[in-house]
């Protein structure tokens, strides 16, 4: 069941990139959902505003757990949120969604190569966002992108390895990929699977 979920979340984006949006949200849907959800995917994306995963995946009401953090970082709730959705809605599949242009990988970046501490909070996002960055600028040029796929990367290797998720996992009830959005094309790219 993860395969096809992973697939109709690849259609959807097909349908997105073509401008052949099949979004329901009706009135008659909202009404149909409102005694409970059953959604198909969980997409632990970024806050970026050019970034909404109902859009991108082409789904509407009711169909997509989403989950949205500055550089898809982790912290308990986000973690227990995931959780939930596993184990309460028994949803098959979590996608982690980084994306093009990342300003949250990118004000790391900045602060992390110049020696800076950021202010209140976003230090948090800083050193949770410290690997990826390093790992990005291994190479030459498009340090960027290469974060945030290290990014993608990271993240669903640490969820891979969370009790629960790797149990599912184990009983094939559950798969965790890794997407890259380019924000240009609005395609989406498996990163890891």
């Amino acid at each position: 069941m993860p395969e096809k979920t992973l697939q109709q979340l690849l259609e959807g984006n097909r349908r997105f990139v073509e401008n052949r949006s099949t979004l329901d949200e009706s009135e008659s849907r909202r009404k149909a959902l409102a005694a409970g959800q059953h959604p198909f995917a969980i997409v632990l994306g970024c806050v970026d505003s050019r970034v909404p995963p109902e859009l991108i995946f082409d789904q509407g009401l009711g169909e997509l757990f989403v989950i949205r953090t500055a550089g898809e970082v982790l912290d308990h709730a986000v973690l227990g949120s995931l959780e939930f959705g596993v184990a309460e809605l028994q949803i098959p599949l979590i996608v982690v969604l980084g994306h093009k242009n990342c300003g949250a990988v990118k004000t790391a970046s900045e602060i992390l190569h110049n020696h800076e501490k950021a202010e209140a909070d976003i230090e948090y996002l800083v050193k949770e966002l410290a690997l990826a960055v390093e790992i990005g600028d291994e190479e030459g040029d498009d340090h960027l992108d290469r974060a945030v796929r290290a990014q993608i990367c990271n993240v669903v290797e640490q969820l891979k390895r969370l009790p629960m998720l790797k149990k599912a996992i184990e009983h094939e009830e559950l798969k965790i990929v890794g997407m890259w959005y380019d924000l240009d094309s609005g395609t989406v790219e498996l990163v890891i699977e």
